[in-house]
């Protein structure tokens, strides 16, 4: 199961308040003038669907949906030691080994593309220091 990420708990907190503080305004959609820096962008229509939830409006006003997506590659300027990360030493750095590394813990799904709950330096070739 995964989980809500805290911005798209913000941005349902904030959809939430800007439905219910519009007037009957024509609805419009467009995408964040300033995407924080820490946020990747990629286009939605590039990732699955992992959760939907419609924002609850008075009647009269636009429908509000939320979407969250799985991005289809991760990118970045990461770096990690494997060989400390992998503290049992068994050649790969598993779910819990990978709490350790913020950034790593963040992105480990999709990392891990064969969904065996542990990561190969293959996998992580990208995000390797040598």
């Amino acid at each position: 199961m995964k989980t809500v990420t805290p911005l798209i708990a913000a941005l349902c907190l904030a959809l939430a308040g800007t439905a219910s503080a519009q007037s009957t305004a024509a609805a419009t959609s467009e995408p964040l003038r300033d995407v924080p820096a820490n946020v990747r962008t990629q286009p939605l229509a590039s990732g699955a669907v992992t959760h939907e939830a419609r924002v609850q409006v008075p009647a009269g006003e636009a429908a509000v949906t939320v979407r969250s997506i799985q991005p289809n590659s991760v990118s970045g300027n990461y770096r990690i030691d494997f060989q400390a990360l992998d503290s049992d030493g068994d050649g790969f750095i598993s779910r819990d080994e990978a709490q350790a590394n913020p950034a790593l813990a963040d992105e480990f799904d999709s990392l891990d593309t064969r969904r065996t709950g542990r990561l190969s330096r293959e996998q992580l070739a990208g995000w390797l220091v040598d």
